[in-house]
Order: C-alpha cells, then structure tokens, then sequence
C-alpha cells in the first residue's frame, strides 16, 4: 500500500541551530561576494539555481522538476555551453532526494513508500546486475547505465511519497510545461532556423527537423510523444466529461475543467506541431499507437473504443485513397520499406536509397550477435557500444551507441534474463494503467488514459529508436510514480 513505511528510524536527525545559523550566513556571504564578480547573465544564473535549491529542500518535487528541464537540456549543454556540467541535472534530482530523506530523518522516522508497479522494476534491475558480473566495460558504461535505472526507482519512491499531500495537478502542469519548452525550442528550429546541421534538412525545402535540445530528431521526439500523450490523455476526458455535463443541461465538475481546457489545448497543439517537425517517423508511428490505444481506453465500455478505432482507421484510409494525405508525409512513412529485408545484410549493396534501413539493420544484426555471445546475461547493461567492434559488420565498422531497437538493445545488452524482466515490467505498467482508466473518475482518469497513451508511445517507438538517452530516464520515474499515486486517493486530488 502506497504510505505504508517499510522501515522506521527510532532517532530523529540532531540539528545544531547555532552551527546551522552560522553555516547558513557564511554561504550567505560568500554567495554574495560571488555574485560581484559574475556578469548580469551569470548573476541571474547562479541566482536562479540557488533560488531552485532552496526550494527544493523545502519541497523536493521542485528539485526533480528542475532535475529533468535540465536533464533534457545535457546534449545541448555539451556541445554548446561546455563550461557547465552537462550532467547538472542530476545535482539537482540528488538534492532532493538529500531533502527528502533528511525530512524524513527530521520527522523521526524515514518512510520508503510501496507501490505494485515497483516490483517488476526491481526485477530489472536485478537481471541488469546480474549482466555486469561479465561486461565488456563495467566502469565505463556499466555502472553509469545500472545507476540511470536506479535513478529511475528513486524518482517514481520521491513521486510516490510527495504526492500523498494533494500536489498531482500541479505536478502535470509542471511536466506539461517542459515539454512545452521543448516544443517550442523545436518549432523554432523548423520555422525561423537559418543554418543547422546539414542532415537535418527535410529534403525540398529549406527546414530544418526540429530536435530542441536533443541535438537530434527522433529521441526528442519521442520525448515529444510521450509528453503529448500525457497531455492528450487529460483533455480529452476533459472535453469528454464537458460534453456529457452541458447535454445534461449543467456544468462539468470540477469547474476547474474550464480552465484546465483553456490551458491544455494550446500545449497539446504546441506539443503535436513540434512532434510533426520533428519529421521522425518513428514518433509519428508510436504517436499513431498511443492514440488508437486511448481511443479504445476513452468509453467506458471498451467495445465502443474498438468502434471508434474502427472508425478513425477507416477515416485515415478514406484519406490516403482520396489523395488527401500530403505526398511528403506518405513518402516519409512509407520509404524504409525500400531495402527493409528480415536477413543477412552483409552482402547487401548500399545506395542513397536505402542506406539509412541497412545500416539499423546491421546493428540489429550486431545486436543479435552479442546475444548469442552471451545468452543469457549479454555483453553488460549499457556496454552494446564497448562491444560492438568485436560484432560489426564490415561495412559498419561505427557504433550509433546503440542497437536503434530497445528490444534487441536489452537483449544484447542483458541477455534472454534482462529481456523477459523488462518486458515484464512494461507489461505490467500497461495493465495496472489500463485498470487506471476503468476505476478512476475526473483528472485522476485523464491522467490514467495519458499515461496509458504514454507507455503505449514508449513501446512502439522503441521498436525503432532508444529513448532512455539524454535523461528521458527521469520523465519515466516520474511518470512512473504518478502512475502509482493513482492506484489510491492518497495524492488529494479525486478530480471528479
């Protein structure tokens, strides 16, 4: 049950008030000093990160929000801005977990909340230590991955816990407002960017694909698709309980909904705008599969969700025979067929054409080599890219990082072991959401149908593409932990 302490501290925390006092007035000072000797732009920085730190020890929810906008922001923080960490993120997802467990101590007792969803999780986890007991290079890319996963864990148990105090709207609007920052980023790189990276332009034209602070297209835009699930999800229970209250002649409960409407369907629309710019076909295909999962999710009686499937697939195909459909987005969905072959590509000839299909093809083909290497543990969580010479195909002496297939990744990565234990744990995230949307009313439900659209999105999308990359990791323990909060009305919020 989620509250429910697994283990307490007999002894409270001893503050010191008079060391406190003089530590806090020295750091005073000395924050002071520094900020004489810094330009505006950089005063207003240092200001607003220790204004975000402050904050955050007084609410650790703060700090994680803080953790993942800048988290999302560390490819572009490496390339562009090197004299910051990249990682800077994560200073401030540890700080808040240092807050929390400090309350906790403070409060004479530490509670680590529980949730169903938590224990395939840990069964991941496990299988993934278990494949660096061999890997190829543990404390290169072995241990940086393990931790990643572990951050997930303490984010969704952080979640957990700080909503029991009634902070669920306001945590959507936060993580709504990240992707709507990224959006926007995205859409300026599609409309009004003048020069950007060559392999970006959408061919014909002078645009550039939008990839925000990704420094590239299709993970952003499985961000991207993730978040404008989540959004979706809300507005359209949303728009669904509007309806139904004004043929019943009233207004929709909570009247909050107005508002919520008001503020959520130009997000939605930045969010899907910035999704179609990113020109990712992938996103655009896991897009397609969080929405006809929703549809279905949306009625209360799920034989009228497969009708109106039934009914957007029919729509969609009475468009493409129609014409209807733009030919560059037919092109851009339909091209991979071009060279797509389910076999050795070793002795396959490479052209314009199909280059981009053969070569995600050689490293499945890689990634498939390394498991039959290591059958049941593979090469070591995160070690595909360490591995990868010893089974490149000769044509494709480069690594991309990784296998492009999450599926295949963790196979190769983690073995048969890693595999089944994460595909246990999307399972069952999958039926716990989908039991969400059947017993919740209100936001709580809204909530419930985008993240079933969310882990939907994750699912398919991985078929082409790793989104566990630029620290999407903490958007999935967040959503995760939200996920948990909704298996009980602890979190304060009933939204009906």
């Amino acid at each position: 049950m989620i509250g429910k302490c697994m283990s307490r501290l007999s002894r409270a925390l001893a503050w010191n008030g008079p060391l406190v006092s003089l530590l806090g007035l020295a750091l005073a000072l000395g924050a002071g000093l520094l900020l004489t000797r810094l330009s505006p732009f950089q005063a207003v920085a240092v200001a607003l990160v220790v204004g975000v730190s402050a904050a955050t020890l007084a609410e650790p929810l703060v700090g994680l929000l803080a953790g993942l906008f800048l988290g999302l922001m560390r490819a572009y923080i490496q390339t562009e801005v090197p004299q910051v960490p990249a990682q800077i993120g994560h200073l401030f997802v540890g700080l808040a977990a240092a807050a929390w467990v400090g309350r906790g101590l403070a409060k004479r007792e530490l509670c680590i909340p529980w949730a169903p969803e938590l224990l395939p999780l840990l069964g991941f986890v496990a299988a993934a230590w278990l494949s660096l007991w061999k890997a190829v290079d543990l404390a290169g890319y072995g241990l940086l991955e393990f931790i990643k996963w572990l951050e997930i864990l303490l984010v969704a148990l952080i979640v957990i816990d700080q909503l029991r105090a009634g902070r669920l709207s306001w945590l959507l609007m936060a993580v709504l407002l990240v992707g709507l920052f990224q959006a926007g980023v995205g859409l300026y790189q599609f409309l009004l960017l003048e020069e950007g990276p060559e392999h970006f332009l959408i061919g014909g034209t002078d645009s550039y694909r939008a990839y925000g602070t990704f420094e590239q297209p299709n993970p952003y835009a499985g961000y991207l698709g993730i978040t404008l699930s989540l959004a979706a999800g809300v507005l359209l229970v949303a728009l669904g309980d509007s309806v139904a209250a004004f043929k019943a002649g009233g207004l929709p409960r909570p009247h909050s909904w107005r508002g919520l409407l008001l503020v959520l369907l130009p997000i939605a629309l930045v969010l899907a705008a910035s999704l179609g710019a990113s020109w990712s076909r992938g996103a655009w295909l896991g897009f397609a599969a969080a929405g006809g999962v929703m549809a279905v999710a949306l009625p209360r009686r799920t034989r009228w969700g497969v009708l109106l499937v039934v009914a957007l697939v029919l729509t969609g195909l009475t468009l493409y025979v129609s014409g209807l459909v733009p030919a560059s987005i037919l092109s851009r969905l339909t091209d991979f067929a071009v060279g797509l072959r389910l076999e050795d590509v070793r002795g396959v000839g490479i052209n314009d054409t199909n280059y981009a299909v053969i070569e995600r093809l050689a490293h499945w083909q890689a990634a498939l080599g390394m498991w039959r290497h290591s059958f049941w543990t593979g090469v070591g969580l995160g070690c595909y890219e360490p591995a990868y010479p010893a089974f490149a195909l000769i044509n494709w002496p480069i690594a991309l990082g990784h296998a492009h297939n999450i599926y295949l990744n963790m196979l190769a990565e983690t073995g048969l072991t890693g595999l089944g234990t994460y595909l246990l744990f999307l399972g069952t995230i999958l039926q716990r959401t989908w039991r969400a949307t059947r017993r919740t009313d209100g936001l709580r439900r809204g909530i419930a149908l985008g993240l079933l659209g969310a882990w939907t999105h994750l699912s398919v999308h991985s078929l082409f593409d790793n989104l566990y990359v630029n620290n999407v990791h903490l958007l999935i323990g967040l959503l995760l932990g939200l996920l948990a909060a909704l298996g009980t009305g602890d979190e304060g919020d009933s939204g009906n």
